[in-house]
C-alpha cells in the first residue's frame, strides 16, 4: 500500500511538472502574439460598433498646418473661404465672427470664431462644421519653427461632422466641391499683397511673413525704358506665365530668375512693381540681414505662394556674398603662408565671432534659388537687384539661377518722351531736339529726369520744366567733359613720368 501511494504521488508530481512546462511555453508564445493588444483591439472594435449605434456621426478634421507647421494647409484656407457664405447667412447660427479687410475698401471678410458651428447642405445631406483651436504643446520637443510666436500660437482646426450613411457622398463629392468653391471665393476676394519677413522671434501666428496690401501704381505703360527692351521683358513675362505645360515637359521647376542691375535711380524697384502689376502677382520682399540661418531662408521660401515675385534688393549690400569664392581662396592662401606663425587657439576671424548676426551663406542662397526646395510650389519669379553686378559671385547670377539679365541704364530719348507725355502731357516741343542731343553726351537717370519734369508750383508749365531739364543736362554734360579731361591729364602726366626714365 505504501509503495502504491508513493507511486501515485510521483505520477501526480510528474503531471504537474509537465503542465507547468507546457503552460510556460504557451504563456511565452501568447506574449509573443501580444495577447493583451489583441484582446484590446477586439474589445475596441466592439466598442466602436456600439458607439456607432449611439452616435452615428463621422468626423473629418482639417488642420491649419501641414508637415509640423512647415506650411499652411491649402485645404484649411479653402474651407475657411468656402464657409464665409454659410457664416454670414442669417440662419447660420454663428454668434462670434472674425473680420478681415476685403478687396472692396468698405467691405469685410468674415469667418467663424472659435467653438462656433455652422450647418451646410449638399444634395440632400446635412453636414456641420466646427471651428476650434488647441493650445500649443508645453513640452520641450523640438519644433521646426524653433521659438517665436509661431511656435507658441494656438493650433487651429475645422472639424466636419456627418452621418455615416452619407459617408460616400461627403468623402467622394462634397469635400472636393468645398475645395473647388473655396478656391473660387479666394480668387474673388484676393487682394495682392506685399510681404516682408519679420526679424528675430517676430513670427506671427500665420507664418513667417507679415504683409500690407500691394497698391503700387507703376505699370509698363508709365515705366521709363527703351520701348524695344520693355516689350522684350513683357513678352518674356507672358511666356513664363503661360508656360506651365512647357516647364513640366522639359522637367524644370516652374520658376524664373531676373537680375536687374544698373546705377541707382534707373528704375529697378519700379520695374519690379510693373512686373507685379502686369502679372497680377504678390510680392515677397526678403530682407536678408533679418534672416538668421540658411534654414530660416528655406522656411521663408516654403511659406511663399504661387503667382508671386520673390525679391532681394541690393543683394550686393545685403550680406557678404560678393566674390565669396575668391575671398575664401585668398583666405586659404593666406592661411597656408601663416601656418608657421599660428598657434592652437588663435583668434577666429571677425565674421565667426559675430554669432548674433545673420549666418546665411552663399551656398544657402544658391540652394534657395535652384535647390530641391525651390521646386516646392510653382509659378514663382525670383528677382535680384544690384548697383554693382561685377561684385557678385558668378555662381549666383549664372543662367539657370538668374535666367534673364536686364540692364537698367541711364535715360534715353525714347524714355524721356514717355516721361514728358506722362508728366507734362506733351508729345513734341521745340526743346526736344536739345534734350535729345544732351542725352547722348550726359548721363542722367530716369528718376532725375522725372524730377526735373515735375511741376513745382502753379506757375510751372511745360516750357519751364523742359528748360530746367535742359539746364541740368548741360551741367551733367560739363561734369562728363571735366571727368574726361581729368583722365586725359592723368594719362599725360603718366607718360611724362615714363619719359624721365
Amino acid at each position: 500500500m505504501e509503495a502504491s501511494g508513493w507511486s501515485t504521488s510521483l505520477s501526480s508530481g510528474i503531471v504537474l511538472s509537465l503542465v507547468a512546462v507546457v503552460w510556460t511555453m504557451l504563456w511565452n508564445n501568447l506574449q509573443g502574439l501580444q495577447l493583451q493588444q489583441f484582446v484590446s483591439r477586439h474589445l475596441s472594435r466592439h466598442a466602436r460598433r456600439l458607439a456607432a449605434i449611439v452616435d452615428p456621426y463621422l468626423t473629418v478634421t482639417i488642420a491649419e498646418y501641414d508637415g509640423g507647421r512647415m506650411k499652411r494647409s491649402d485645404a484649411y484656407k479653402e474651407v475657411q473661404a468656402y464657409l464665409q457664405r454659410a457664416t454670414c447667412a442669417t440662419g447660420g447660427g454663428v454668434r462670434h465672427l472674425k473680420a478681415e479687410t476685403a478687396k472692396d475698401v468698405d467691405a469685410l471678410v468674415l469667418s467663424m470664431g472659435d467653438n462656433e458651428e455652422v450647418a451646410d447642405e449638399f444634395r440632400g445631406a446635412t453636414v456641420w462644421w466646427l471651428a476650434y483651436s488647441t493650445p500649443p504643446r508645453e513640452d520641450n520637443a523640438p519644433s521646426y519653427w524653433g521659438g517665436g510666436r509661431a511656435a507658441r500660437a494656438d493650433r487651429r482646426f475645422y472639424r466636419l461632422f456627418f452621418l455615416e450613411r452619407d459617408r460616400d457622398l461627403v468623402l467622394g463629392e462634397y469635400l472636393p466641391h468645398v475645395r473647388r468653391e473655396g478656391r473660387a471665393v479666394m480668387v474673388k476676394n484676393r487682394q495682392r499683397k506685399l510681404f516682408t519677413n519679420l526679424s528675430g522671434d517676430g513670427y506671427d501666428a500665420d507664418g513667417v511673413w507679415s504683409h500690407v496690401v500691394f497698391e503700387h501704381p507703376k505699370t509698363f505703360a508709365t515705366l521709363a525704358m527703351d520701348p524695344a527692351k520693355k516689350k522684350e521683358v513683357m513678352d518674356d513675362l507672358d511666356a513664363f506665365r503661360n508656360g506651365k505645360d512647357y516647364y513640366a515637359r522639359v522637367g524644370k521647376a516652374w520658376k524664373r530668375g531676373y537680375l536687374l542691375y544698373g546705377p541707382p535711380g534707373t528704375g529697378k524697384s519700379t520695374m519690379i512693381a510693373a512686373m507685379a502689376n502686369h502679372l497680377d502677382y504678390d510680392v515677397y520682399d526678403i530682407e536678408l540681414t533679418s534672416v538668421r540661418t540658411n534654414t530660416d531662408l528655406r522656411k521663408l521660401f516654403i511659406e511663399t505662394t504661387s503667382k508671386s515675385i520673390i525679391v532681394i534688393e541690393d543683394i550686393d549690400c545685403s550680406l557678404d556674398l560678393t566674390r565669396a569664392r575668391k575671398k575664401k581662396k585668398k583666405a586659404n592662401d593666406d592661411g597656408q603662408k601663416n601656418d608657421g606663425d599660428k598657434k592652437d587657439g588663435a583668434e577666429p576671424p571677425d565674421e565667426e565671432k559675430d554669432a548674433g548676426g545673420s549666418k546665411v551663406t552663399l551656398s544657402g542662397v544658391l540652394n534657395f534659388i535652384d535647390g530641391l526646395w525651390s521646386a516646392c510650389g510653382g509659378e514663382r519669379i525670383i528677382v535680384f537687384t544690384t548697383n554693382h553686378v561685377e561684385k557678385l559671385d558668378p555662381a549666383l547670377i549664372r543662367r539657370g539661377r538668374m535666367d534673364k539679365h536686364i540692364e537698367m541704364s541711364y535715360c534715353c530719348f525714347e524714355a524721356f518722351k514717355l516721361l514728358a507725355k506722362v508728366y507734362l502731357d506733351v508729345e513734341s516741343h521745340h526743346l526736344f531736339d536739345a534734350v535729345e542731343s544732351l542725352l547722348r553726351e550726359a548721363n542722367m537717370t530716369p528718376a532725375d529726369v522725372a524730377e526735373n519734369l515735375t511741376p513745382k508750383s502753379v506757375d510751372d508749365d511745360a516750357d519751364s520744366c523742359l528748360a530746367s531739364l535742359v539746364e541740368e543736362l548741360e551741367k551733367a554734360k560739363e561734369k562728363v567733359l571735366a571727368k574726361k579731361e581729368g583722365k586725359g591729364k592723368d594719362a599725360a602726366d603718366g607718360d611724362d613720368d615714363d619719359d624721365e626714365y
